[in-house]
């Protein structure tokens, strides 16, 4: 009897964990609007109208890291780009810090740094104020973080001192090569080339989301909350809805960055320093001392999008 009830308790374990939802927390880089080089609000507005609506429309809590630079002509506030922030944070979705002007940390000074990164925070905290929140999260431009420990450690530290968390990535990838291409083939006028694009984009961000999930699971035995980095780039505002269908075919479910900052993998040491900028998977692999062949299976991204985005 104990044999049949040791056989039942296995395979109900067994059915609780292949049935249980993978998570995910989707993050958007450099808003406002990443619009290269169109600034005709009418353009802007649908960008980020579309994409505020397919996040709600696939109850994704995500959050966006906003460059302020963008929100000024010269000296003067652009309104209708503070407009979109507070739409952004009236559609229930969350703001973080990215600095002002988006600068590199790897050559830039620790003093000018920490400046740009409190000149960024004016007008979303405010924003944030408004709706009875405040500012906590920072990414890093570039995902540079310091090329040296003592480079790391002090803006680390200068973070904490400032009420920032830092806001990181597992799922890195080139979205940004398939917004320029797809950009390219909107000038053109080349709707087939664009539904290409578009296509072998999701392709190519699913093959990213089972490597790093593979990863993730060769570092720590089990699958972990990511975090995905993406853009606010047209790209993204007319396949949000796909990758959401992406992820749920992978069986995800869409949490938030505070959520996903829950799991004990994001207080995994970091010892590996350098120019890179790279996925937190990668950090805590290289710290572990994985080399070569750990890596080598990493999604490329197809050929003609690097050449057209160049």
């Amino acid at each position: 009897m104990m044999k049949y009830f040791t056989l039942l308790v296995l395979l109900i374990t067994g059915i609780s964990t292949f049935g249980q939802k993978k998570q995910v927390c989707f993050s958007f880089d450099d808003l406002p609007v990443v619009s290269y080089g169109i600034t005709d609000p009418g353009y802007q507005k649908s960008l980020m109208n579309k994409l505020i609506a397919s996040l709600k429309k696939n109850k994704i809590p995500a959050i966006g890291f906003v460059n302020e630079k963008k929100l000024y002509d010269d000296q003067s506030i652009i309104s209708y780009q503070v407009d979109f922030l507070k739409s952004w944070v009236n559609s229930g979705l969350e703001l973080g810090n990215h600095t002002f002007s988006h600068p590199d940390y790897n050559t830039t000074t620790f003093n000018a740094y920490t400046r740009d990164i409190i000149k960024g925070e004016t007008v979303t905290k405010k924003i944030l104020k408004d709706k009875g929140k405040s500012l906590k999260y920072f990414r890093h431009p570039f995902l540079h973080v310091g090329n040296t420990k003592a480079k790391a450690d002090s803006l680390s530290d200068f973070l904490v001192n400032h009420g920032y968390t830092v806001a990181p990535v597992t799922i890195d990838n080139e979205d940004y090569l398939f917004a320029v291409a797809y950009k390219r083939a909107q000038d053109k006028k080349d709707y087939i080339l664009k539904l290409k694009i578009g296509a072998d984009y999701v392709t190519y961000m699913e093959k990213k989301v089972q490597y790093y999930e593979k990863q993730a699971n060769r570092l720590f035995g089990r699958d972990i909350k990511q975090i995905l980095l993406v853009h606010a780039s047209s790209l993204n505002s007319d396949y949000v809805d796909s990758l959401a269908v992406m992820f749920k075919r992978n069986n995800y479910e869409f949490i938030s960055l505070d959520k996903a900052l829950e799991d004990k993998a994001y207080h995994s040491e970091i010892t590996k320093y350098g120019n890179w900028g790279i996925s937190w998977i990668d950090k805590w692999a290289m710290s572990q001392g994985k080399k070569g062949d750990f890596f080598k299976d990493e999604p490329n991204t197809p050929e003609y999008i690097k050449k057209l985005s160049e």
